[in-house]
């Protein structure tokens, strides 16, 4: 079994572009990448690489692995993820959404991002958003779509790519809350089984 890394997550994104171009005859102007947080790195990494591209979303993303931990102002070679310096290779336009009050990947990263894109697109910042909850806001959807309602195409496939994005969340969260209960019904399973030999 692999081990996780960058370069996997690389051949994994790139493994699905394959698909989509070669599987389904998909072109490069009818797809939208769309990478959240760490997920960004990913994105930006196979966006850089393709010059025709529809657009690209960014949500909640890192300027780079050690910046998200540390304020350095140059990249070093160990660092993952280096988003800061891929944007700039991207030619399409780029949306970014990240929450004011986010407390893992800071708002500055979806900002300075935003600032280095060539194509920029409207940012949306979500005021008092965290890190993992931008998808309960009613603007999270609405406002980016009443922004695009100009451009119908981009408008519909966008809103399109929000909805399988938001099914796929459900079903993960839905799978996480079954886990979670699995877990925890068989902690409780083994409190009571120490609690009997104790009590024994």
């Amino acid at each position: 079994m692999l081990q996780p890394s960058e370069q996997h997550t690389y051949a994994d994104i790139e493994a699905v572009y394959k698909c989509l171009e070669e599987g389904y005859g998909a072109k490069q102007e009818d797809i939208i990448l769309y990478g959240q947080s760490v997920g960004s790195g990913p994105t930006l990494d196979l966006a850089a690489r393709l010059p025709h591209l529809r657009a690209v979303v960014l949500h909640s993303p890192i300027l780079s692995g050690l910046r998200v931990m540390y304020p350095v102002k140059k990249s070093y070679w160990f660092d993952i993820y280096k988003n800061i310096d891929k944007i700039q290779l991207v030619d399409c336009p780029v949306l970014v959404i990240h929450g004011t009050a986010d407390e893992v990947v800071d708002c500055s990263h979806g900002k300075q991002l935003w600032e280095l894109s060539k194509e920029k697109y409207e940012p949306l910042w979500l005021k008092g958003g965290n890190h993992c909850d931008l998808e309960h806001h009613p603007e999270y959807i609405s406002e980016k779509l009443e922004k695009l309602k100009n451009q119908s195409n981009y408008a519909e496939k966008l809103r399109v790519s929000f909805d399988q994005v938001e099914r796929s969340r459900r079903s993960v969260d839905c799978c996480l809350e079954k886990s979670r209960k699995s877990v925890d019904h068989q902690l409780e399973r083994g409190r009571k089984s120490v609690d009997r030999i104790r009590t024994g």
